[in-house]
Order: structure tokens, then sequence, then C-alpha cells
């Protein structure tokens, strides 16, 4: 009997070993939307080597190695894995925020964050921009999915935000500021716990010093500032005080961005020396409210269950069991008809757009929004499928300062990859049905 063990020990030793050691795969026969913007390659090959893309070519022009895991990508879009710039790991479609924000947070670290990212990545989104939660839980969350210790997308994390005065019970995820020399504590706290970017809002409740004071603070330790553009002073502050990105299209259901604002976002934009101004409109939420509200079946999707306990994912459903009665949405029907408007002004004005979509707010799930942001864009707004690809590529990667490692599909870069079947370019919605998803080399999906 002892020799039978052994021998069967020594028989699979050798095929445990081969197995961990073919770390080479090759995407073969798709049509590759590389991220730089240019026409697809056709019959494309992308040859994986561990964690980074080896070689880029085609069937006639890259041979494929013989020892060489060969997955055919054959009638699929071959693209960089997604991003997303404004998602709230810390929620998941709960309508009401101040009872979520009473009884989750012993939950957030170990469940309801790491489920979050997971749903992320399993819907094509390899890296995104997290806004907004408490310090200790976005660092450990982070980190923990770069030590490949729990599956997610690779999360770009801010920490609290930062603005004036936190609403009563949020302190734990929103700091507030009382003067400038405050202001650069909390900035520099944020800074020293390593942290991806700094949050800012209500930054029209600040004085210009408190302002000026949070910003320069992240911009000496070499991070870049986020704030809201819900309010007309909101965009005027930011854009005085050189914030990196402006995030909602905000102004409620007024029409359209006042005139003044306008020429001081042109104003911006025609510094090439500051480089582009990105903003992160945030609209698939509001636009889609009635549709959703209407067609509750859309809500019955089970891809947002996924690492979520059944308690959580039945509370959830009974906070969203009336959608036309949810206090959030009750203004949206009016601002619906300006999101639009305001977007093609930004365009107009030379203003890069990025794909955001604030996921995680009320009947919003970390597993739909993103496709359904690049939807709203595309077929709804008239946006070009490449640009708001890129939007969700290239762009993203270059303003995190990462493009050197992620964004494109580039030999050299981390192999974030993914593929779905059926042309992208043509039919955007598409991407609700990822087929490929590979991360750092790595197969999930």
């Amino acid at each position: 009997m002892l020799q039978l063990r052994l021998a069967f020990c020594l028989f699979f030793i050798p095929i445990f070993v081969f197995s961990q050691e073919v770390n080479l795969k090759a995407l073969v026969g798709g049509t590759l939307i590389d991220g730089f913007g240019s026409d697809p390659i056709k019959n494309s090959v992308v040859l994986i080597e561990g964690e980074r893309i080896k070689a880029v070519g085609t069937v006639g022009t890259l041979s494929v190695p013989e020892d060489a895991e060969v997955i055919s990508t054959e009638g699929m879009s071959v693209l960089p894995g997604l991003w997303d710039m404004h998602v709230h790991t810390m929620i998941n479609g709960h309508a009401n925020y101040s009872y979520w924000d009473k009884t989750y947070p012993p939950l957030f670290e170990d469940v309801i964050m790491p489920a979050s990212a997971h749903q992320l990545l399993m819907a094509g989104v390899t890296s995104a921009r997290d806004l907004g939660a408490p310090l200790k839980e976005s660092i450990s969350v982070r980190d923990r999915i770069n030590n490949g210790e729990i599956p997610g997308a690779t999360l770009y994390v801010s920490g609290p935000f930062i603005q004036h005065k936190p609403y009563p019970g949020t302190e734990a995820f929103r700091w507030g500021v009382n003067g400038p020399e405050d202001g650069r504590r909390k900035v520099k706290k944020l800074a020293n716990a390593g942290v991806d970017v700094i949050k800012l809002i209500d930054q029209d409740q600040m004085t210009m010093e408190e302002l000026r004071a949070v910003v320069d603070e992240a911009h000496k330790n070499n991070l870049k500032v986020v704030a809201h553009g819900h309010r007309p002073e909101e965009i005027r502050r930011g854009i005085l005080v050189d914030v990196d990105c402006f995030e909602h299209t905000g102004l409620s259901s007024a029409p359209r961005y006042p005139d003044d604002v306008m020429e001081m976002i042109k104003e911006r934009t025609a510094q090439m020396n500051k480089g582009p101004l990105f903003w992160c409109p945030t609209v698939e939420g509001l636009y889609n409210y009635e549709y959703v509200r209407d067609n509750r079946e859309k809500l019955d999707n089970d891809s947002w269950h996924l690492g979520l306990p059944d308690s959580i994912i039945t509370d959830i459903k009974n906070s969203i069991k009336h959608p036309d009665r949810l206090p959030y949405f009750q203004l949206t029907p009016s601002r619906r008809p300006t999101l639009k408007t305001k977007i093609q002004q930004l365009l107009d004005a030379g203003v890069v757009l990025l794909i955001g979509t604030d996921s995680g707010i009320p009947m919003k799930f970390h597993s739909q929004s993103t496709w359904n942001e690049l939807d709203v864009w595309v077929n709804e707004f008239g946006i070009d499928p490449m640009y708001a690809i890129r939007s969700a590529t290239y762009w993203p990667a270059l303003w995190m300062g990462v493009a050197d490692d992620v964004g494109t599909i580039t030999p050299g870069k981390y192999a974030d990859i993914i593929a779905v079947d059926g042309d992208v370019l043509r039919y955007i919605s598409l991407l609700q049905d990822v087929d490929l998803v590979i991360k750092h080399g790595k197969r999930y999906k």
C-alpha cells in the first residue's frame, strides 16, 4: 500500500509542476482594438507571457509557440480591460444611505468592498477609481487585490472625501476641513496612508484658502485631485485652483452650463502646458432611471449577488422594491433631458471625457453600470464608439499615471484584456456579456 501511495504521488508531481510552468497564452483570431484609436487589427494574435503581453501581431505575421495555450478569439472583439473611473465599492445599490452607513461598516472590509471589486472584474472592468470609503478598509481591500489574495479590479482609492463639513453619521468616510492648515494635515494623513487620489466635494463651501491648501498639498504629494462639479461655483473654484478632474454633469435640472463657466472651461482646455481637462460625467444612473423604474425585471439580474450573503441581497432587494418611490430619483425625470446638452457642451469645449458610473448608488450595480454608461454615450448621445472605448481604457490609465503598464494592448504592458463575441464598435451593448476576462495574465472568465 505504501509503494502504491508513493507511485501515486510521483505520478502527479510532474503534472502539477508542468501546469505551473505553462505561463504562455495566445489569443488568436479576434479583431483587436488596442486602445490607441487606430483601425482595429483583424485576425490578431496576442501573446501573453506570465503577467505581461509579449507580442502583438496577426495570424499571418506572428507565429504561436508550440507550448502556448491557444485561446480562440475568432469572431470576437479583443480590447484592453475596461476602467470605471467613479465607483463606490462600499455601497451596492441599496436605496437607503443612512441605514446602510449605520448597519454595514463592520462588513465593508471583508464582505462588501471585496464583493464589489469582484463584480467589477467579472464585468470586464479590470481597473477602477474608488472614490469615497473609510481609509483603512480602502487600503486593505486594494492591497489584498494587488497581492493576489482576493479577486477584483485593480483599485485606485481615495479613502475618505475631503469637504467643508461631513454629513452627520458619515465621519468615517468624509473628513471636514477647518482652516487651511487642517486641510493640509488631512491630505498629508491620506498621502502617508498610501491613497492614490484625493476626492474633494462641496469645495464651494470652503474658503479659497482652505481649497488652495487642499489642492496644493495633494499636488506636493504627487496626488491628483478629483472634484465634484455639481454646482457652478464648484466648477469655477475647481478651475481656479487646478483640480485634475471633475465628476458628474451636475447642475440639477438646469438646462445647460452657464456661459461664464463654459468660458472658464474653454480657457483651461486651451492651456496645452497643463494637459487635457478631464471630466467624468456619470450619466447612466440618471439617464436610465425611468427605464429601470418601468422595467423592473432589470433588477432581477443576479450578477450583483456575487460575493454577497443572502441577508444583504434580501436587504438590498427590499430597499428597491418600489423604484418609483425612491427620494433619490424624484427630480431625475427633469434632469434627464439636460444630460445630452451638458455632455455636448463639454465636448465642444475640448474636455476629455472619462467613463465613470457612480456604481453602487441606488439600483446601480457594479456588475452592470459600466457597459450601461458606454451604451448611453454611444446609442443615446451619439458619441463615437472608439472615443467611448478610449475613455474607458487609454485615457483613464494616462490620467492615473499608469499608462506604461496598462490601458492599451501593447508588448511589455500587463495583460489586462477582455474579449466579447461580436463587433463592439457596431454594437457597444455587447459589453453587457463579456466572454473573456484576463487580468495580469490570469484568466478569470
